[in-house]
């Protein structure tokens, strides 16, 4: 997925079938929810807690794009260009933690 023509693909979405875009606050308390409605799958799915029968066709894929999609909406709204904001995290990571991992006796 190309971040830049995500975040016109979600732009052109709300021009067309949106009324506008919802407050940057609104935004970030749909993106809390979306949020917690992965971790509420992951948390049951693949952790300790059981899986009730109503949450069981939940689509996890589906929660994550939500979660995606309001990303896209809070960085659209706020002149963040997002693809070179991840390619900047992504460069920074790389060169930060490129033998940290690999050191990390945790992890072994």
């Amino acid at each position: 997925m190309d971040l830049k023509n995500a975040q016109l693909d979600v732009d052109n979405w709300i021009k067309n079938h949106g009324v506008r875009y919802f407050n940057e606050l609104t935004n970030m308390a749909q993106l809390t929810e979306e949020v917690g409605e992965v971790a509420r799958i992951i948390s049951r799915r693949y952790g300790e807690q059981s899986e009730k029968e109503s949450d069981k066709n939940k689509d996890l894929g589906e929660e994550l794009a939500d979660v995606v999609f309001v990303v896209l909406c809070l960085a659209n709204q706020t002149g963040v260009d997002l693809q070179a904001a991840f390619d900047k995290k992504m460069d920074l990571k790389t060169k930060r933690d490129h033998d940290r991992h690999h050191n990390n006796e945790k992890l072994k």
